[in-house]
């Protein structure tokens, strides 16, 4: 398998395996790991607003060149390529699948939803499993969309607007199966809700986790370097949950 994880705006490669701890996973599951790096350290996410989408920087088509690339050159399955991401990152997963449904199994956005702007155009032309983990007060993606906050802007939509057009490209049933994380951590402030869309057909799911209480943040993953991104949950690890997830759903 293949993991292409997408760093935040004004992030990069090096700093989201730092902060995700993929590597450590990759070598203990047996999978490839790789971390691009995006133009002036942001993806066309479709918000319209990134300097990547101002200057039409075709970043989908990066994508593609590479997951070409690393399947020629590298033992990847091509039925097994997936692409989590955070933040700017995390909206840009959701680009992907629309884009490159083709070559991409499942996405993991962390704290990022659909792009207003490019939620129209989201056509996918094969189903994609999703896997989303979104903090209720993330202070930058909203819980309820609108306007991101921070330098760059850009509208995007609502978590559950999100979810529930992922439920709908993928034909999944519209009533989430919800269930209640074990609250390993008292101390951090946050409760985990997993609402799961399921079973839809070809073996695809959709899935949320709702950090209750929890911020602009990776759960599990050392945080923000600023206090202002918010409660990191200590009740999952994201990046165990999205490898488990991955690890279930190859293209049909």
């Amino acid at each position: 398998p293949l993991v292409l994880v997408f760093h935040g705006g004004y992030g990069t490669g090096r700093g989201v395996a730092d902060s995700t701890g993929f590597n450590a996973v990759s070598d203990r599951a047996g999978f490839i790991v790789a971390y691009p790096d995006g133009t002036d350290r942001h993806w066309g996410d479709g918000r319209g607003t990134t300097l990547p989408d101002q200057q039409n920087v075709d970043d989908v088509g990066f994508v593609s060149a590479l997951i070409a690339d690393l399947v020629q050159t590298l033992a990847v399955d091509p039925k097994r390529v997936y692409a989590p991401g955070i933040s700017n990152g995390g909206i840009f997963s959701h680009r992907l699948a629309c884009e490159l449904s083709e070559k991409i199994a499942a996405i993991a956005p962390v704290a990022g939803a659909i792009a207003e702007r490019f939620a129209p155009r989201c056509a996918p032309r094969q189903p994609v499993s999703v896997v989303a983990i979104h903090g209720t007060e993330d202070l930058f993606v909203l819980w309820n969309g609108g306007e991101v906050r921070g330098l760059i802007g850009g509208k995007v939509l609502s978590v559950a607007e999100t979810m529930a057009r992922w439920v709908k490209l993928n034909g999944c049933p519209t009533t989430p199966q919800i269930a209640r994380e074990p609250n390993r951590d008292p101390a951090d402030g946050t409760r985990v809700r997993r609402e799961a869309y399921g079973p839809c057909p070809n073996g695809i799911d959709v899935v949320l986790y709702a950090v209750e209480g929890g911020g602009h943040t990776w759960p599990g993953g050392p945080g923000g370097r600023l206090p202002s991104t918010g409660r990191v949950s200590r009740d999952i690890t994201a990046t165990e949950i999205i490898w488990e997830f991955f690890e279930k759903h190859p293209k049909h």
